[in-house]
């Protein structure tokens, strides 16, 4: 099919959650390329919202797929997955947790640690139920995950919300401590606002919140579904910081591309899982777990990570060369290979992300007017460069 009639059918049967989508639909890709139904390439700065991390076409990730998929692709929780407790030990060995859970999102992920939290201090009978998150933070879009997410605008349509959710100003310690109450179970944050515009966490506010939850008795949870998987230059982003967490969540990069989410807890937490507490069909099934296990091996054996890191640093060089040289863009941020660009609001950054479709650059806006660059941990600095030429030129051309 050609992209007209990919279009039409899509507008046909396909649930408008999505709108009118950019007019491209890949045909197949190669490391950090995609070419479309007509052979035209795209760098691709977004990696699927920073979940393909190998790329695309990664022999690791290829082979560990067809590898399981010929042997076994699905088997119920009901038994033992030998693909599942390989990928269990190798996230709790690169880990600060000691018990894994998995699940098939981030959403899920996310699902699944609110109850574990609450769980937890069910059983020492304490009624403590309530979390809280940060405003334009974004912890998913079911229920659950929505009341979790400080954006009124995600929630408005579909109240009233779950109770026991409360979101506070980010990075502000003060207001964190003023919103902990008797019922408050847990904190859950993100260490780098993704949806909400690539705003990053203080290292005094964080090392500031974990010493709460410990002043406090309340656990931390760290929602990592997207900054996990190397994307900041460390496997985790909260080790940039020194902490360690009660619960992190996972999922986006884990798979590279294969959905998969987890949640990784200490003991302490984890023990209030038991028989009945919760569970998932397809959660840890063995393509899943292969898939991970290939992509986590491949970040750690090939020097990804540290690479992402350098070449990270680099990209924001670049990006700041640009903030110096047009007015209207407002901040560059961001860690490793998780970089966002604020323009003025004045300046129609999804008009943007379309103009640099045309020159062969996928990129995408968040929160805040910001163009947030997520690309595959295998870009290389003369794709980085192609793309500040390219935003130059668009820059030059149109808003000046």
């Amino acid at each position: 099919m050609d992209i007209q009639e990919i279009i039409a059918l899509d507008k046909k049967y396909y649930m408008n959650t999505f709108g009118d989508r950019l007019p491209v639909a890949f045909e197949y890709g190669q490391q950090s390329t995609l070419y479309d139904k007509e052979g035209k390439a795209y760098i691709d700065f977004v990696a699927g919202i920073a979940v393909n991390v190998l790329g695309y076409g990664h022999p690791a990730l290829v082979e560990a797929i067809i590898s399981q998929a010929k042997k076994l692709i699905h088997c119920s929780n009901l038994f033992y997955i030998e693909a599942q407790a390989q990928l269990a030990k190798l996230l709790v060995e690169n880990s600060c947790g000691d018990r894994v859970f998995f699940a098939n999102s981030g959403a899920e992920a996310n699902e699944g640690a609110i109850k574990l939290a609450r769980k937890y201090f069910w059983d020492k009978g304490v009624n403590k139920y309530e979390i809280i998150t940060a405003i334009n933070s974004f912890h998913g879009r079911t229920l659950a995950t929505l009341a979790a997410t400080g954006q009124e605008k995600y929630q408005r349509p579909f109240v009233p919300m779950p109770p026991g959710f409360k979101s506070i100003p980010y990075n502000d310690l003060e207001a964190l401590k003023s919103a902990i109450t008797d019922t408050t179970c847990a904190i859950m944050l993100e260490l780098i606002q993704g949806e909400g515009g690539v705003i990053e966490a203080t290292y005094e506010y964080v090392k500031g919140v974990e010493q709460l939850c410990k002043e406090k008795g309340i656990l931390l949870i760290l929602d990592e579904v997207q900054t996990g998987m190397g994307r900041t230059g460390k496997l985790f982003a909260y080790q940039h910081f020194g902490i360690q967490p009660d619960i992190i969540t996972l999922a986006k990069g884990l798979g590279g591309g294969v959905p998969i989410g987890a949640i990784i807890a200490k003991e302490s937490a984890a023990s209030a899982f038991e028989p009945g507490s919760h569970g998932s069909t397809f959660g840890g099934n063995p393509l899943a777990c292969a898939a991970a296990t290939a992509v986590i091996t491949t970040l750690l054996n090939e020097g990804l990570i540290d690479r992402c890191a350098q070449l990270g640093e680099y990209f924001k060089q670049r990006l700041l060369y640009l903030k110096d040289k047009y007015p209207f863009i407002k901040d560059v941020r961001g860690k490793g290979l998780m970089l966002g660009m604020e323009l003025d609001p004045s300046i129609p950054g999804k008009e943007i992300v379309k103009e640099a479709l045309n020159h062969g650059y996928i990129i995408n806006c968040a929160g805040h007017n910001t163009l947030r660059f997520v690309p595959p941990l295998v870009i290389t600095q003369q794709e980085i460069d192609g793309l500040i030429d390219a935003l130059e030129q668009i820059f030059t051309n149109t808003y000046r």
